[in-house]
């Protein structure tokens, strides 16, 4: 599903990433812990392709049998919107717009019909326990339910592999709790792969593998 060898990522002069090699299978949930200034994030937005690595002797980065290096720019922006979904610590929802369009919005950037799309996102949206707060907009909802809306965008067109940075870390105990439990869920149901970097010791741990980063290297 996602295999990685010897990623590095400078800075200037700030040698990040160190080597990195790792190999997670579909359908696991890892989760990568370690200090603040690990790599930890760095490391999560190389394997979503959200920022590159430097080029050294003996890289590779492949998702789901492509080479995520040789791609350009389009190939790989069409790659990442249909392949990987995405959950941050901070929900990112366009303010102006309500729970059921903001989960709408990656699959219009991937040209599929509205009316596919909104059938789809209710469906999600219905799946998460938010059917009554569709048409509701972001501040209109507590945290919690932001962050189930952000989970419902992530996974409205069926990505491959979902990476969360930190996903529960702005929810109130119950809340994080309750989304931790979704990832499993939704791994169990449609069979998706995660990748999450946390300071949740709970959640770290729930996770099939846990990959600990110690200056810019996986230490386990």
């Amino acid at each position: 599903m996602i295999q990685a060898k010897n990623l590095h990522k400078y800075y200037d002069q700030l040698h990040v990433l160190k080597g990195v090699d790792l190999h997670i299978k579909q359908g696991e949930i890892v989760s990568i812990v370690g200090a603040s200034g690990a790599g930890k994030t760095t490391l999560l937005q190389i394997l979503g392709t959200l920022d590159q690595p430097t080029v050294e002797n003996g890289i590779e980065l492949r998702i789901n049998n492509e080479d995520i290096l040789t791609m350009n720019d389009k190939t790989l922006s069409k790659f990442r919107n249909l392949n990987l979904g995405f959950i941050f610590q901070f929900h990112q929802l366009l303010p102006e717009f309500t729970a059921l369009e903001n989960v709408c919005i990656p699959a219009f950037i991937a040209n599929k019909s509205k009316q596919e799309t909104e059938t789809e996102a209710k469906k999600l949206l219905t799946y998460l326990g938010l059917s009554h707060r569709i048409n509701h907009k972001p501040n209109e909802l507590s945290g919690g339910e932001q962050q189930r809306v952000a989970v419902a965008r992530a996974l409205i067109n069926k990505p491959a592999i979902i990476f969360a940075d930190e996903p529960s870390g702005n929810l109130d105990t119950a809340s994080a709790e309750n989304l931790h439990q979704l990832f499993f869920k939704l791994r169990d149901e449609l069979g998706q792969t995660f990748v999450i970097v946390t300071h949740n010791e709970e959640l770290a741990n729930m996770a099939d593998r846990k990959l600990v980063m110690v200056d810019g290297q996986i230490s386990n």
